[in-house]
């Protein structure tokens, strides 16, 4: 009689237009095979969205039998579902009523014992208006008696105390950087069911892509920017002042051609909007410089799977990026990089890679002035040879322990 397999299903994977959550979850599935986990398990990734998964990485290792995707149940595409739901709510204090509802389609396929759940969220914590979904989420997989993991988490450490009761009913905890790891643990997590290991996207496969001309002309200097820094500027319009002034810059004093890279591009976050502004501002600019490229420096990339915007980025001589998950195809790359940040998984990882995030990460509400990013970007070029170097030290080491995210499940 075949050993029945068990189930391992990784949620709060919000979707592969987010091409970071698309890295974190075709990487998980690299070293899941990697180390051979997959021969008696199940793979399950549960989706807010199938379809777009379908398009990039995720769908082609379906297509391959090697995991499967199942969407969320969304309550509120269902009007009667939805009132029923509300007023059994309203009525029975039951706030885990919709979350049984949003997951049952995976939850009715669990069978035997052993089964874990894994949050592979990453920042969730971070943003309150998370917390509840995260909270709920996990008493419905811990009510089915399955082991339940976070995985590849950043936390802010200010907030762990609220968050501890939560947190230390994890079986393990897997942080990707060591601000948040040792946040944890002065936080009251158990130690004991802690581990630092760095994200898995860093171990995300490089895919070739044919280049665009300017690759063949001159160095490239990739740039990612996204409505969410915007979000979060000092004053209005402080990120693309500092945008604008760095490219100008360059087209100004180097020879340097400048690659605009989207990394998440939903509609209601969409990276390609604020990119395609300078694009626009951009792309026919008449300098002095000598490039042999011309007035044709600005290319605008276009939507890809994230191994492939990986494969971009990798080619760049300077990467400059505000999505997190860009930024880490450019450090495992061994591109010099200068991160706009926004939370503590930038600072953390900085500091990991290089001892300290002074001149590597510049947060998005330090963009006092038009120069800033121009001045970071100055000092990341200064120090051009120094940083290639200690990311192609490190590098190797740093992806290999990324394997650490998966070692723990059984």
């Amino acid at each position: 009689m075949q050993k029945q397999k068990k189930q391992m299903i990784f949620y709060m994977h919000a979707g592969s237009k987010n091409h970071g959550c698309e890295a974190i979850a075709v990487s998980t599935m690299k070293l899941l095979m990697d180390e051979n986990k997959t021969k008696d398990n199940d793979i399950v990734f549960v989706t807010n969205n199938e379809s777009e998964d379908m398009e990039y990485g995720l769908g082609r290792l379906r297509d391959r039998g090697e995991c499967d995707i199942v969407e969320e149940r969304h309550i509120a595409r269902h009007k009667l579902t939805h009132v029923m739901y509300y007023v059994y709510r309203k009525i029975t204090k039951d706030a885990e009523s919709f979350f049984r509802y949003r997951y049952r389609d995976v939850l009715n396929r669990l069978s035997g014992d052993d089964n874990i759940a894994v949050s592979i969220g990453g920042d969730n914590y971070c943003y309150p208006e998370m917390i509840k979904d995260l909270v709920l989420s996990h008493n419905v997989f811990k009510k089915k008696n399955m082991k339940t993991y976070l995985m590849g988490c950043s936390v802010e450490p200010d907030s762990v105390e609220g968050l501890r009761d939560d947190l230390n009913r994890y079986d393990h905890i897997i942080a990707r950087e060591s601000i948040t790891y040792e946040g944890l643990i002065a936080g009251g997590i158990d130690k004991e069911k802690l581990s630092l290991c760095p994200d898995p996207a860093f171990a995300l496969n490089t895919e070739e892509v044919e280049l665009p001309g300017i690759f063949k002309e001159t160095d490239v200097i990739g740039i990612n920017v996204s409505p969410m820094v915007q979000g979060k500027e000092s004053s209005p319009g402080m990120t693309m002042k500092n945008y604008r002034e760095l490219i100008k810059y360059i087209l100004d004093n180097t020879s340097y051609g400048i690659a605009l890279v989207p990394h998440v591009v939903w509609n209601s976050n969409d990276d390609r909007k604020p990119l395609k502004d300078l694009y626009d501002e951009f792309k026919g600019y008449k300098s002095d410089s000598d490039s042999p490229a011309g007035s044709n420096r600005v290319v605008l990339i276009e939507d890809m799977p994230a191994s492939k915007l990986k494969g971009i980025i990798s080619k760049c001589r300077f990467f400059i990026g505000a999505r997190t998950h860009s930024t880490i195809a450019a450090y495992s790359s061994c591109v010099p990089t200068l991160v706009i940040g926004y939370s503590v998984k930038s600072r953390g990882i900085a500091r990991d890679i290089f001892g300290t995030d002074e001149n590597y990460v510049i947060p998005v509400w330090g963009l006092k002035k038009e120069d800033d990013l121009l001045s970071g970007y100055k000092w990341i070029m200064s120090k051009e040879d120094e940083i290639r170097d200690r990311l192609s030290e490190v590098m190797p080491e740093y992806i290999k322990r990324a394997s650490g995210n998966v070692k723990y499940f059984v």
